[in-house]
């Protein structure tokens, strides 16, 4: 269970980023209130946590129905997770999220917990392809509660950065981001890879 667990935290650590995720915060609430800058952090992680737990619950009977077999899934969310941990190698995550903040920001949208934050920031496609395929890798309902417990350190650790985001970013500086983003994307291309052998071998076998 232990390894189960830090597995799945690493897994979901590397997706959904959280340091990844204060800079970006940090600039879409540049200027506001802090009482306003802590409401937006908790709901964004709010809806994140519970899109999240709709597809950890509900995804392989979706898919399911939809006719999808879950080798399938996780072929095709580990080339997605693959092209997420070549993007964050290559820094071009952080900007395509910096780009998308721009917009927003540009929008004089205030309220920015749902869009871009909640979704696609935190309970993007590589973190609800990561939940579905890591539960679906250990049936049982203790291993889904240890998989499920994991994801909530992670959002809890992703709560404490956005709230944090500002002090964190004058802390780590620019260079030591972009370090552990491509360290990140080294393993997260190596768990992406893993996906999609597992799924090979269950439509080869």
């Amino acid at each position: 269970m232990l390894e189960l667990y830090v597995s799945a935290l690493v897994t979901f650590f590397v997706v959904i980023d959280p340091l990844g995720c204060a800079p970006i915060f940090a600039g879409l609430t540049a200027g506001a209130s802090a009482a306003h800058r802590r409401s937006q952090a908790v709901r964004a992680v709010g809806i994140a946590s519970g899109i999240l737990l709709v597809f950890a619950v509900f995804g392989e009977d979706l898919l399911r129905g939809l006719g999808i077999e879950l080798a399938s899934f996780r072929i095709a969310g580990g080339i997605m997770l693959f092209l997420i941990a070549l993007e964050m190698v290559f820094e071009r995550r952080t900007q395509r999220r910096e780009d998308r903040a721009a917009k927003v920001a540009q929008a004089n949208e205030e309220d920015v917990s749902v869009f871009p934050m909640a979704m696609p920031m935190i309970a993007g496609p590589g973190s609800i392809a990561s939940v579905m395929l890591t539960g679906a890798r250990h049936p049982g309902l203790a291993q889904h509660l240890v998989v499920l417990g994991a994801m909530a350190t992670i959002l809890i650790a992703t709560l404490l950065s956005l709230l944090a985001a500002g002090p964190l970013m004058r802390l780590l500086g620019a260079r030591i981001e972009a370090v552990i983003t491509r360290l990140l994307g080294v393993l997260l291309a190596a768990l992406a890879v893993q996906f999609v052998v597992d799924g090979l071998a269950v439509k080869l076998g």
